[in-house]
């Protein structure tokens, strides 16, 4: 392991999600530990989407953007708000200089798939219906996000696909969470790295299927065609169970004709890019936001 990420290791908490409302606290603690972000050159809104429910976002805009992301937080489908993704929501922009639409979707176990699926949904359909009023270049709209988010990302783009839905113009997906059968060899024998393992993945897809049988909308992994998606971005930790699913989920991708930018980070583990004095995380934090502003470029 990275030994500047090593010495952190004690000060992250052992979630294991089986008592959710106590997790988002401990998460929503954490998330507030973070330094703040510098907003400075940020237009910084709350809306909210139309929807059945409704749904809020915040809208994280720099100057003279045109570019657009719509922004999915981490915390195993289960813990996350917009206020613990703020301080990533606000670094991407400032980073990027992209649209920043970070959705604050439904939360399992109460509101388990496609709850949150489908409010992702609806806030990229507003976000394409109403681009001219935000100023943004409806042919410049990416997804993308953390952990679970990135896997809600993933699903976001194959649900456009499917539907003919608003054009995805690419996917940043950051340690996603892909697939809900955990058999590949990070899932099986990472049972005791920090912050996720192996049940705590187990967990964060029992609350998000609720009971109900995986589907490709749910866990993208299982999708059997992968052709005619956005080009992606993809990054892994090594230390983490999601490890080997994402670079599947890369291999499958070009083997589908989708162009992939895949980076694995030696010596990290997933959401350690949390640890900002950390070399590593700054690079990995950097290379996103430079990603997206080049995936979005005119």
């Amino acid at each position: 392991m990275d030994p500047e990420l090593e010495a952190f290791i004690p000060l992250f908490p052992r979630a294991d999600l089986t008592d959710p409302v106590t997790e988002r606290k401990n998460f929503a603690d954490l998330a507030a530990a973070v330094p703040a972000p510098d907003v400075t050159g940020l237009d910084i809104e709350d809306r909210t989407v139309p929807a059945d429910p409704d749904v809020p976002v915040r809208i994280y805009r720099p100057r003279q953007a045109q570019g657009a992301v719509i922004w999915l937080h981490g915390g195993g489908f289960v813990m996350g708000d917009l206020e613990t993704e703020h301080p990533w929501a606000a670094r991407m922009a400032g980073l990027s200089g992209t649209v920043v639409i970070s959705v604050g979707y439904r939360l399992a176990p109460e509101h388990p798939y496609p709850a949150a699926l489908d409010d992702a949904y609806a806030v990229l359909a507003w976000t394409a219906e109403h681009a001219a009023g935000l100023g943004i270049d409806p042919e410049r709209i990416a997804v993308g996000g953390h952990s679970a988010g990135a896997g809600l990302a993933a699903a976001l783009a194959l649900r456009a696909r499917d539907r003919q839905g608003p054009p995805v113009r690419y996917q940043l997906l950051n340690q996603p969470g892909l697939d809900d059968r955990q058999e590949t060899w990070s899932q099986r024998h990472f049972t005791d790295t920090p912050w996720m393992n192996r049940d705590k993945v187990t967990a964060s897809w029992r609350h998000y299927l609720g009971g109900a049988p995986a589907t490709p909308d749910a866990a993208p992994a299982r999708a059997a065609d992968l052709s005619g998606l956005p080009a992606a971005y993809i990054a892994t930790a090594e230390l983490c169970p999601n490890r080997d699913e994402d670079i599947a989920y890369a291999l499958r991708l070009l083997q589908a004709g989708v162009s992939v930018e895949l980076h694995q980070w030696p010596g990290t583990f997933h959401g350690s890019q949390a640890i900002l004095s950390a070399e590593v995380s700054q690079r990995q934090i950097a290379e996103l936001g430079a990603v997206l502003r080049r995936a979005l470029a005119e």
